[in-house]
């Protein structure tokens, strides 16, 4: 069995399982518990980051540079936006100090 690959199917129905089951976890979650949740979608998603650039650094085809450059483009996207709101949040919290407001 060493060296054998999944097919492409394969591969596509459990990334589709996996983003419905995602999708139905986040959509339960109280909105008290979104800045909690929110850092831990930013530690997976820097994990899947991780991920994919170890997939891209032994291309096998073209099919799987495409779906590791989508992979490494949409986790980069979400870890960054999520600091982003996160900043955002807590200058939300800061008094004002001093005066001027930013």
């Amino acid at each position: 069995m060493h060296g054998q690959t999944t097919p492409l199917y394969i591969n596509l129905l459990i990334f589709m399982l996996a983003v419905f089951l995602g999708l139905g976890l986040i959509r339960r979650v109280s909105k008290l518990l979104h800045t909690p949740l929110m850092s831990l979608t930013n530690a997976i998603s820097s994990v899947s980051v991780v991920a994919a650039l170890i997939v891209m650094a032994e291309p096998k085809n073209r099919m799987i540079m495409i779906f590791a450059t989508i992979a490494v483009a949409l986790a980069a996207t979400n870890v960054i936006s999520g600091f982003m709101i996160t900043e955002r949040i807590l200058r939300m919290f800061r008094k004002d100090q001093g005066g001027d407001a930013k």
